[in-house]
Order: C-alpha cells, then sequence, then structure tokens
C-alpha cells in the first residue's frame, strides 16, 4: 500500500491519490460505494491496476481504525 498510495501538495491538494496520477482515495471509494465492481472501475479507467483499488481498499480500513468513538452532544 505504501508504494500504491502518494500524498503530493502538487496533485489533487495533496489529498491521498494512487501513484502520483490524478485518482483521489476518495473518489475510487465513492465509485465503490455507488456500486461498480472493480472489474468495472479497471475497465473505466485502464492506468489502474487491481493492486491500486485494493490498495486504496486496505488504506481506508486503516483509517477506519479507531478505539471508540464519542456520540456527539445534542
Amino acid at each position: 500500500m505504501i508504494d500504491r498510495i502518494t500524498f503530493d501538495p502538487a496533485i489533487c491538494h495533496g489529498k491521498p491519490c494512487i501513484r502520483g496520477l490524478r485518482y483521489p482515495v476518495e473518489n475510487v471509494l465513492e465509485w465503490l460505494a455507488s456500486g461498480m465492481s472493480i472489474e468495472e472501475i479497471l475497465a473505466d479507467y485502464e492506468d489502474l491496476e487491481r493492486e491500486d483499488i485494493l490498495a486504496v481498499l486496505a488504506f481506508a480500513a486503516r483509517l477506519a481504525h479507531t478505539k471508540r468513538i464519542e456520540p456527539l452532544a445534542p
């Protein structure tokens, strides 16, 4: 994942992207959440690789690790 998810202030305002390309992690997650399959994404974006999508999912999983979530005050 370290080689596939990159941060560069000159690309997409420093958002995490795939391999320095202009594919922000958040976009790929939105495509998956909307129901696109990995195969559909790869067919639409030929410069992406299956390992890129898996790295996005691994990156999101690491971000989701929390010790505890405090409820918001009403």
